[in-house]
């Protein structure tokens, strides 16, 4: 390092150096191409909506595989993460497995954060400090959960997920009333799904079969991975949903966004969809629901 030289310069040049490299076959994914040749002012956004689908999409993956679009946003937060020692080198392949979550916790341990603030999923702030600590990228699509203190029919939840609720609301002839909200810990029948946040259980006592399946469909529309629980499941009826890139997100409800990408029930078992096929609906989440 020169005299001139700051680590944030410092780090810059360490990233331009591996993206040349990249580009000429040495790295697995490629990195977005905005990158002026040796300019400290180089810098490409990164899509925190995708990097998030990615957060929760690729720790349970077998192998190192990408999700969607998102491996070269991620890669470059990978890059990031490199530059400021929390991530070798080596791992920088754009697949936000379990060593990306792990040194994204680190990152955020360091800036003070703890607890779900510091679960390894990128938050609006943290994200944008490492890009502008870095140099290397700015963000886009940002995602921000609002309060974590908001209700929805007088049980907890962000303000996110409030709003996830209302639009799913909007579109029955019923009302969707909460039986369990998020953030609520000490819970052995949740296996941790609800000590964060975007999760919620819905009563579906009083709906019929078709309605149940429909409330199902209008919860998906607007980016909640949920499923009908039921008694052959081993739980009483009622729906489970999870609000797909919630930043608040418990490790356990992560995992069940992973199911979720890949038709499967959100359970230990890991078993397929028990949902019908009329009421499945695609893959989204929130932001990209209201974009249309």
């Amino acid at each position: 390092m020169t005299s001139q030289d700051t680590p944030d310069t410092h780090s810059r040049r360490r990233f331009l150096r591996r993206a040349l490299l990249t580009a000429g076959g040495i790295g697995a994914v490629a990195v977005p191409s905005v990158l002026a040749m040796g300019s400290a002012s180089a810098a490409t956004a990164v899509d925190m909506e995708l990097v998030l689908v990615a957060a929760m999409v690729d720790p349970p993956k077998t192998g190192t595989g990408t999700t969607l679009t998102a491996g070269p946003h991620v890669q470059v937060v990978e890059q990031a993460l490199d530059a400021k020692n929390f991530l070798a080198a080596s791992s920088v392949d754009g697949h936000y497995g379990t060593t990306t979550i792990s040194a994204y916790s680190a990152y955020q341990k360091s800036l003070g954060y703890s607890g779900l603030d510091a679960n390894g999923v990128p938050g609006p702030t943290s994200l944008a400090k490492l890009g502008s600590d870095t140099g290397l990228f700015t963000v886009t699509r940002a995602v921000s959960v609002g309060s974590s203190t908001d209700s929805y029919g007088g049980k907890r939840v962000n303000t996110r997920t409030k709003n996830m609720l209302a639009a799913a609301d909007g579109k029955l002839s019923w009302s969707i009333t909460l039986t369990q909200g998020s953030y609520t810990t000490g819970n052995p029948d949740s296996a941790g799904t609800h000590d964060g946040g975007g999760v919620v259980d819905i009563n579906v006592g009083s709906m019929t079969t078709t309605q149940r399946w429909q409330t199902v469909k209008a919860l998906r529309d607007v980016g909640f991975a949920a499923w009908l629980r039921t008694p052959e499941q081993g739980f009483s009826y009622h729906i489970h949903a999870n609000a797909v890139c919630d930043t608040d997100m418990s490790a356990p409800a992560q995992r069940q966004i992973h199911d979720y990408f890949f038709g499967k029930n959100g359970l230990a078992s890991h078993a397929a969809d028990n949902t019908p096929d009329a009421y499945k609906g695609s893959f989204t989440w929130w932001e990209k629901y209201k974009r249309g």
